[in-house]
């Protein structure tokens, strides 16, 4: 069945509401309203499982990961009460999208964690699938499985649409509805109190991703510099280019961009056409 949803989602703690300390509430209300619109969004297309592409997983020297592991679990560090998902991976449809990523001929590897049997394994969930998640699917009764994919930097850009691609095939050939999230803060340089220093590049980068989501031209970010990524701090481009991959002619929505601390968020909804 083809895939029938996909977003592209920050992950920021501060999109939730709940993570937030008192000094944090009215920071990024933008992105939180984003986030919910993305929820209800993603509740009308009914998937059945979401492929999330994340950074902030593990990272392979010149491979991609998908993990498959039986179960995926995280929480946010420092939260009360907690903020925690413990969802069940789709492990046959993470097995095939290796088999896809193979057959294009693309550098993939298969991630598990703990038990020495990935149906019993249980790998742990970082904060760029648990974000996207608490608003799409992960709070769910019953929760929406899971299959979390890692990109990897050190391949190209059409490597990576190339991926998009595949992921699009293995939902194609599968009887699933799939959504797929591209999860994803962008420039992390927009202030010189951040961790990463004041950089013009983040905002630079961030306007034009911005624009290319606004006017359906994910086609043209194979044509973003990689300096400008990198002097960015971006951990956007490779999630965004497999979106592309996967979602060649659909219909986008940019729904919030805002930049409220160091980093930029943005919200976006894709269709089929």
């Amino acid at each position: 069945m083809p895939l029938v949803f996909a977003a592209i989602a920050p992950h920021g703690g501060i999109a939730i509401a709940e993570a937030c300390g008192a000094d944090e509430r009215d920071v990024a209300l933008k992105t939180r309203a984003g986030m919910e619109e993305l929820g209800r969004r993603f509740a009308e297309a009914k998937p059945e499982v979401a492929i999330v592409a994340t950074p902030h997983n593990v990272h392979i020297a010149n491979a991609l990961g998908v993990v498959v592991a039986s179960r995926v679990k995280g929480r946010l560090n420092g939260v009360a009460p907690p903020i925690e998902l413990d969802l069940p991976s789709d492990t046959g449809l993470a097995w095939r999208l290796l088999e896809a990523l193979d057959a294009a001929g693309l550098s993939a590897a298969a991630v598990s964690f703990g038990s020495n049997d990935p149906e019993t394994a249980v790998a742990p969930m970082d904060w760029g699938v648990l974000i996207p998640l608490w608003f799409m699917g992960g709070r769910a009764d019953p929760p929406v499985p899971a299959v979390v994919v890692t990109p990897a930097r050190d391949l190209t850009a059409s490597d990576h649409v190339s991926a998009g691609a595949a992921i699009a095939a293995t939902a194609a050939d599968s009887d699933r509805r799939v959504a797929f999230i591209a999860s994803a803060d962008h420039g992390h340089a927009h202030a010189k109190s951040g961790p990463y220093g004041y950089h013009p590049a983040a905002a630079e980068y961030d306007a034009l991703v911005s624009e290319l989501v606004r006017a359906d031209r994910l086609d043209r970010l194979v044509e973003i510099p990689r300096e400008l990524v990198e002097n960015a701090k971006a951990d956007s481009w490779w999630q965004m280019l497999m979106l592309h991959g996967a979602t060649r002619g659909w219909r986008g929505t940019l729904i919030s961009y805002e930049a409220p601390t160091y980093f930029g968020m943005l919200t976006a909804a894709y269709t089929p056409s």
